[in-house]
């Protein structure tokens, strides 16, 4: 048995006052595990690997950490610190038995009986709490912080970290939380700024006044070069980083691209400086609406049917494979160091402006060459052989892994819904 103290967690807690009880569930379960993570320590872990059943202590909230601790770390029960409620809201408050004294809670939950292992921190509380067990091992804070070979790398995660939600891109230590406050009032003009840049100037002023305010466009690859026998557009195919990913594609290739998309808020569509068409989830009906797109011209479908941060890319949908035979897969990457511009359970008409809040944004985009014709659905392939076949591709260029996961998944995970919208609500 592992009685164990969670030694990793710097997070200010500023969002518990007057919050709804399911939204602090959501934030333990979608968006704290990445920090969580990417603080834990290998050697504890390595410990705490050994053992058969475990039960963590901790003086952090419990509803902070539970979901994280049982979905990631396979505990078997989280003795925490309780917060006061009010109906199904948190006051901000501790409950009656106010914060948890870890070796105290040790003795009532096992009573008598003494844990095989304790894992703790140097403290002088976790010492005592340690002490309770009949083998002790101590974390040194020191150690996770001056050396970078203590903490897990992601190939070694218990887990792998595939979603994840909210718009922090860095650990909200105090010190860098306070960066973020003074940079916010200059990061919102800088995306106005940048908005703009795209809207109003051509495509070559735009990446020269865009780089110069900071943000960071990479682009590998050749024009395709069009089949003048065929009077159908091109479709680009693009992995799914951001909302922006057809807008730096058009700007990449200087030329006015069509895309179309699953759920755009109005204010989205609004500032978008190329054409934008919904669909609409009927299958038959957004087959017929992409046809006419690229009979038209040239067209942008991202497949995945919605955003991943992480290297991975979700299970591709076929029906762009049915539609096209001059397919050309683009390889799309974003990087932030601030901000992230995608949101499971936000407003989305925030996302642009968020990513472009970013000090020094990037984008990269590679142009893969056009996919073989027999590799296509004309060259006898089915639409579900096509686009496993592009999404390997893709990853291969990109150096991430292939899922099966889908955009239900990703909801269902990170917001408790389908992320179907609905025409009437707001998105």
């Amino acid at each position: 048995m592992l009685a164990v103290w969670l030694t990793k967690c710097t997070l200010v807690n500023l969002y518990l006052l007057h919050t709804l009880m399911k939204d602090i569930e959501s934030v333990g379960r979608a968006v704290l595990p990445k920090f969580y993570l990417e603080n834990l320590n290998l050697q504890a872990y390595e410990v705490w690997s050994k053992t058969s059943s475990r039960v963590v202590f901790t003086s952090i909230p419990r509803v902070m950490v539970e979901g994280f601790l049982k979905e990631y770390m396979a505990v078997d029960d989280v003795v925490g610190t309780e917060l006061h409620t009010v109906g199904n809201r948190f006051t901000g408050l501790l409950s009656s038995s106010g914060l948890l004294v870890k070796h105290k809670a040790l003795k009532a939950y096992f009573g008598d009986k003494k844990p095989d292992v304790g894992l703790g921190s140097s403290s002088l509380h976790d010492l005592h709490f340690i002490s309770l067990c009949k083998e002790a091992y101590v974390v040194h804070k020191e150690d996770g912080r001056n050396n970078q070979s203590c903490l897990m790398p992601r190939d070694k995660y218990p887990k792998p970290l595939i979603f994840h939600d909210g718009r922090l891109a860095f650990l909200p230590t105090p010190f860098a939380t306070l960066c973020m406050s003074l940079w916010l009032p200059f990061g919102i003009v800088l995306a106005i700024f940048r908005i703009l840049v795209g809207i109003c100037l051509p495509y070559r002023l735009a990446i020269f006044w865009g780089s110069l305010s900071g943000v960071q466009l990479t682009f590998q690859g050749c024009f395709p070069s069009s089949n003048s026998e065929q009077k159908k557009g091109v479709l680009y195919v693009c992995t799914h980083r951001t909302l922006l990913d057809p807008v730096f594609l058009s700007t990449a290739l200087c030329k006015p691209l069509t895309a179309v998309t699953y759920s755009l808020s109005k204010m989205s569509e609004i500032i978008a400086p190329i054409k934008t068409v919904r669909l609409t989830r009927d299958r038959k009906q957004d087959g017929e609406t992409m046809k006419k797109l690229l009979s038209e011209g040239d067209l942008v479908v991202c497949p995945e049917g919605t955003t991943c941060r992480e290297p991975y890319l979700l299970r591709f949908s076929s029906l762009f494979a049915e539609l096209a035979d001059e397919i050309v897969p683009v390889a799309m990457n974003a990087h932030v160091s601030m901000f992230y511009g995608t949101t499971a359970s936000g407003l989305k008409w925030l996302d642009p402006i968020f990513f472009l809040m970013n000090p020094r944004p990037s984008y990269h985009v590679q142009i893969l060459g056009k996919v073989p014709p027999e590799f296509t659905c004309a060259g006898g392939r089915s639409s579900f052989e096509v686009a496993n076949y592009i999404q390997r591709k893709l990853a291969d260029a990109l150096g991430f892994e292939c899922t099966t996961f889908t955009r239900r998944d990703k909801y269902l995970m990170l917001a408790g819904n389908e992320g179907i919208v609905r025409e009437n609500k707001r998105n």
